[in-house]
């Protein structure tokens, strides 16, 4: 016998109660130090295509 079989039959509620806080979070943004647009940190700036004041990709 067993001892993972659960002994009563869990409820929808229940379950899904533990799911209540599974999901996503705002994701953390900060200013461009070039062009001041919010970006996600640690990124290429999709405005003006710079990363730490200086121009990575150019952007048309």
């Amino acid at each position: 016998m067993g001892a993972i079989c659960p002994k009563n039959r869990t409820s929808k509620a229940r379950r899904d109660k533990r799911r209540a806080n599974w999901k996503m979070s705002v994701p953390g943004l900060v200013k461009c130090s070039k062009c001041g647009e919010l970006m996600m940190p640690h990124r290429v700036c999709k405005a003006c295509g710079s990363y730490n004041k200086k121009e990575i990709v150019k952007v048309g």
